[in-house]
């Protein structure tokens, strides 16, 4: 398919001759099932997700503009957010930024791109049942993961998006050397997408211009999960937000300052799913269809504004208290996802 290289691989069975070679064969199977065990248990050393790097093959493929709306396809793009997979790659290169609470009261990153596809992503860790809605909002988005929960798997399967695993696009994702897995898994999205499907793209319902009026004054702003936590502070000098996460200033691999021109504060309803990990951590379900309150963070000024998604496949709207659109600094967004009180 274009801009896409794919493989699967096929085992090809060979018999042996004589009682000796059928020996040998038996005894090179043994070895290589357990290579591909100890290989797979490297994958899914997290503390807490046994299911990262499950090399499922998936039917969905990237295809290409739709031809009806003329619309390419975005990547998202879930990144590992642990201590260890820091400093990420290419997440300064994100148009959006999205955080969500995951197990343990952790938090996991979705990076979309839609303006620009970096050399590199990652690190790259598994998909979440709440992803599946938050991504209805694009056209057939392209979504990037290492992995889910067995369970998960089917609806992944049905939602209309193109997913790539590891197990399904050879070339696409690689292992890096200086980290331990499952903290080591990146991504090369030129050899996913073809080109960067441009701005247009972005059907998030997010609107660009000048600032609401009003608003207080803000040097830093914090938000808390159960178990982290990002702070956003205020550079003139810049005229960005620069991030910290647990306490530490956020940078790429490259040394880069993580500094999003607009963060959204969004108060959303925050469930159990059906869903646990092996330590019996239940899975978080962030829903994002409905409406509630936000905080919209500026040119160093905090905006109290309401959001609203009527549907899946609708972008959020944000307005004022009196119902006039909310503009956002142009540059990168980070929508932060906070548990309503």
């Amino acid at each position: 398919m274009t801009g896409t290289q794919r493989s699967r691989r096929t085992a090809h069975g060979v018999r042996a001759e004589g009682s000796a070679a059928t020996a040998r064969a038996s005894a090179t199977a043994a070895l290589l099932a357990a290579a591909l065990a100890l290989s797979l248990a490297a994958g899914c050393t997290t503390g807490r997700d046994p299911t990262e790097d499950d090399g499922r093959s998936t039917s969905g493929r990237p295809t290409g503009p739709n031809p009806s709306t003329g619309l390419g396809q975005v990547l998202a793009v879930k990144i590992d957010n642990a201590d260890a997979a820091r400093p990420q790659t290419g997440l300064d290169a994100a148009d959006l930024v999205y955080v969500e609470q995951v197990e343990g009261g952790l938090s996991r990153l979705m990076a979309v791109y839609a303006s620009t596809l970096p050399e590199t992503v990652g690190p790259v860790r598994s998909a979440r049942e709440s992803d599946l809605e938050l991504l209805r909002q694009f056209e057939r988005p392209v979504l990037a993961f290492s992995g889910a929960q067995h369970k998960l798997l089917p609806l992944i399967d049905r939602a209309p998006l193109d997913a790539v695993t590891p197990g399904e696009a050879a070339g696409v994702y690689f292992r890096g050397p200086d980290r331990a897995a499952p903290h080591n898994l990146y991504l090369r999205p030129g050899r996913l997408l073809s080109s960067a499907p441009g701005a247009a793209a972005l059907t998030t319902g997010f609107r660009y211009g000048a600032a609401p009026p009003g608003g207080t004054a803000r040097g830093s702003y914090t938000v808390r999960y159960p178990a982290a936590r990002f702070t956003f502070t205020w550079s003139a000098d810049r005229s960005r937000w620069l991030v910290s996460m647990d306490g530490t200033p956020a940078v790429t691999a490259e040394g880069r300052r993580v500094a999003p021109a607009t963060v959204v504060v969004q108060y959303v309803k925050v469930r159990e799913s059906a869903f646990h990990d092996f330590l019996g951590n239940n899975t978080p379900y962030t829903e994002t269809v409905g409406s509630g309150r936000a905080e919209v963070l500026r040119d160093g000024r905090v905006h109290d504004v309401r959001w609203k998604r009527a549907t899946a496949r609708d972008g959020t709207d944000f307005t004022t208290n009196d119902g006039k659109p909310v503009g956002f600094a142009q540059g990168q967004v980070w929508v932060v996802f906070a548990k309503a009180p």
